[in-house]
């Protein structure tokens, strides 16, 4: 199958939030054998997030939520623990050129976000399916921490 002109390449990462993120970290980590690629902190240098490698450029992101909301939330909304069952958040698709792919998939009449740098040094843009399902185009940088060598990196957030 062909994607967007042949841009789409592959499910990139799965994002899920949590209550206890060292928890989650140790599950994956120790529990399924899984190494952390890098680590997400704050300014303070407190952990808010960390990507799980699955192999290749394939990863399982984990937000904690209290930490997610601090970094990107709306400061005027009430803070909302999680329940069993939402812990979705989003998925990205890798792109190898995210300009062409978002003036393309805009031309087929689908609203696409400004192209941003991310966190991580990846360019992305978001969107939405149907249902409100959030989607992230990701474009790896040479810069990108998902792709630099090494395992357990941390990446410093200046909130």
């Amino acid at each position: 199958m062909v994607c967007v002109a042949g841009m789409i390449l592959r499910l990139a990462h799965l994002c899920l939030h949590t209550n206890n993120l060292e928890r989650l970290i140790a599950f994956y980590r120790d529990g399924l054998g899984l190494p952390v690629k890098f680590r997400f902190t704050a300014a303070d240098s407190s952990l808010f997030g960390a990507y799980i490698a699955l192999g290749d450029t394939k990863f399982v992101e984990f937000f904690d939520q209290r930490g997610a909301t601090d970094q990107w939330g709306d400061a005027t909304l009430p803070f909302t623990p999680l329940s069993s069952g939402n812990r979705y958040d989003h998925f990205a698709l890798e792109v190898e050129n995210l300009a062409a792919t978002r003036a393309a998939l805009i031309a087929r009449g689908v609203e696409v976000g400004e192209i941003r740098g991310g966190l991580d040094h990846s360019l992305q843009a978001w969107l939405s399916d149907p249902d409100g399902n959030r989607i992230e185009l990701m474009q790896y940088t040479p810069q990108s921490a998902q792709i630099a060598p090494g395992t357990d990196a941390v990446v410093k957030s200046k909130r």
